[in-house]
């Protein structure tokens, strides 16, 4: 009996957690734009100059060197043609039984191409070292800037008030009491503000109403200026402009205030509801395609527990790919397929040191026992061992001398920008 193929779209946590799970009845075909997985929740920790980017990466041949029927191939998605069974990319074609569709999401500027151009977005371990570089390089400028320049140099916004806007303004608040000024004792950084801009009335609006009050107290705390009820209507590179009027300098936009599904061409627009992203049933198959299946962040399942979609949260995807992979052994098997039922487990978010909010089924907790809590998952969640003590040593040098010696601004050669303009106009094509 030869294997059905199976076509796998993304690396990210259900991609690479489905790959993994799938057994070696199947031939895999891995697809993903890098030639590595991302450890997303610790984005913001390289792009405040924590971690190095190769301590949250992994490799995906690395990863794969023990499975025979693995196939990784780095290629951009071009389109999908669903009649013909074929993915078509800019490295050849591949034909596919099953398709499993992967490729979670991007940044949303909600159709503000200004905001796309001038602001720093961080959704991949490349945008996380630009923006460290962007970091680095800021206080580098305010070395010999005038005084007019030295207003929006000094002024770091972060909006969007969710986990990734709320631990990127904590970690940035951190590196301005602790570290800055050990590196320049000449500059004076009680000019330096961080704002944290969030359109509603509340941080963390998918925690505990004690979660959300905690971690507004924190960072309020360390002096970070938080702006509720605020909605950025445009941005010029200079100049924020909000939806009621008033304007604040900066050059140092952080735009971490939602996401909206990476669709890959060919997706009818049929298949799509709000986010950009794509319906399935409870097997996590689309309606209608008994052999596409989408999952992770890309996937919607509207079920009684979740009127309005699944989080899209990395245990999400990772038990969507798990009950996937189950789910095709028991198809190839002439066995009925497990409906997906995801249990909430909780959610978590740090603010800074000895400061992180969890909320936990039957129960919620702040302070040093969550902060311990979040760091022991996510140490859990890395991939490799190796990786696992490189990251607690960091965080172990960190905690006890409040600073890192991560601080390289690694700009890229003339040669690299030429390659990824290469890249990028291949993308866009």
């Amino acid at each position: 009996m030869a294997k059905q193929k199976i076509v796998i779209l993304g690396a990210g946590f259900a991609g690479l957690q489905a790959a993994r799970r799938i057994g070696n009845q199947f031939e895999i075909t891995l697809i993903d734009q890098y030639n590595f997985h991302q450890f997303q929740p610790l984005f913001y920790q390289v792009a405040t100059a924590r971690l190095e980017p190769s301590a949250i990466s992994f490799p995906l041949r690395k990863i794969f060197q023990h499975k025979k029927n693995m196939h990784v191939r780095m290629a951009h998605i071009e389109s999908i043609d669903f009649n013909k069974q074929v993915v078509i990319t800019d490295e050849g074609l591949f034909n596919y039984d099953q398709l499993i569709i992967a490729t979670g999401c991007h940044t949303n500027y909600f159709g503000n191409e200004n905001i796309k151009k001038h602001a720093f977005a961080m959704k991949s371990t490349t945008d996380a070292i630009a923006l460290r570089n962007r970091i680095l390089l800021n206080f580098e400028d305010a070395l010999n800037a005038n005084e007019d320049e030295l207003d929006a140099i000094m002024n770091i916004v972060v909006a969007g008030g969710g986990p990734t806007g709320v631990e990127l303004a904590g970690a940035l608040a951190e590196m301005k009491k602790y570290v800055l000024p050990r590196d320049y004792p000449d500059m004076d950084f009680s000019r330096l503000n961080i704002y944290l801009i969030e359109g509603s009335d509340h941080t963390l609006s998918n925690m505990s109403g004690i979660s959300q009050k905690k971690s507004l107290y924190y960072l309020e705390k360390m002096g970070v200026k938080v702006l509720l009820n605020t909605l950025v209507a445009d941005y010029d590179g200079d100049t924020i402009q909000f939806k009621d009027g008033k304007t604040l300098r900066t050059q140092n936009l952080i735009w971490a205030a939602g996401v909206t599904g990476n669709i890959p061409n060919g997706i009818p627009k049929e298949w799509l509801v709000r986010g950009n992203r794509i319906k399935t049933n409870e097997y996590n198959c689309v309606e209608g395609m008994n052999n596409v299946f989408a999952i992770g962040d890309i996937s919607y399942i509207e079920t009684k527990e979740w009127p309005n979609g699944h989080p899209q949260l990395a245990n999400v995807a990772i038990n969507q790919a798990k009950h996937l992979a189950k789910n095709l052994e028991r198809q190839r098997n002439q066995k009925v397929m497990l409906p997906f039922h995801y249990k909430d487990p909780g959610t978590m978010a740090t603010i800074g040191k000895k400061k992180a909010v969890v909320d936990l089924p039957f129960i919620s907790f702040q302070g040093f026992f969550a902060w311990v809590v979040w760091m022991s998952l996510h140490l859990m969640l890395i991939l490799s061992v190796k990786n696992k003590l490189i990251i607690f040593i960091e965080w172990a040098i960190s905690y006890l001398t409040n600073d890192t010696t991560l601080r390289l601004i690694l700009l890229p050669t003339k040669k690299q920008i030429e390659l990824a303009t290469e890249h990028h106009d291949l993308e866009n094509n």
